[in-house]
């Protein structure tokens, strides 16, 4: 499973496990997203008042909650990046893919 973070360009920020899917073997013509979910920011504060630890509350859900699919095509030209995602994030969505914790306080620390 290659576990990504997805920039769309509606802003919108996936997490999933990422395939590209090829054309003749050498162009890639989109990407196969397996169990998409959108990240939301609930919250950001800081930790401690006049600390510069900053802290980030957030939460996963389907990013198609209407579809029955779980595998979801998209093209190419609709996305802005494809990185890799922080350490917690990519606990968080594992954990919650297989059926387990759906939020987390999280740093920036990987």
């Amino acid at each position: 499973m290659s576990i990504k973070l997805v920039i769309l360009k509606s802003g919108e920020e996936l997490i999933s496990d990422v395939k590209e899917i090829m054309n003749d073997g050498d162009n890639v013509v989109g990407y196969l997203l397996n169990n998409p979910h959108i990240v939301i920011c609930d919250d950001y504060f800081l930790k401690e008042e006049g600390s510069e630890d900053e802290q980030v509350q957030i939460s996963l859900r389907p990013w198609l909650v209407f579809s029955k699919d779980t595998k979801i095509p998209i093209r190419p030209d609709g996305l802005i990046s494809i990185v890799e995602p922080i350490n917690d994030l990519k606990k968080m969505y594992e954990e919650r893919v297989n059926g387990e914790s759906n939020q987390i306080d999280s740093t920036d620390e990987q």
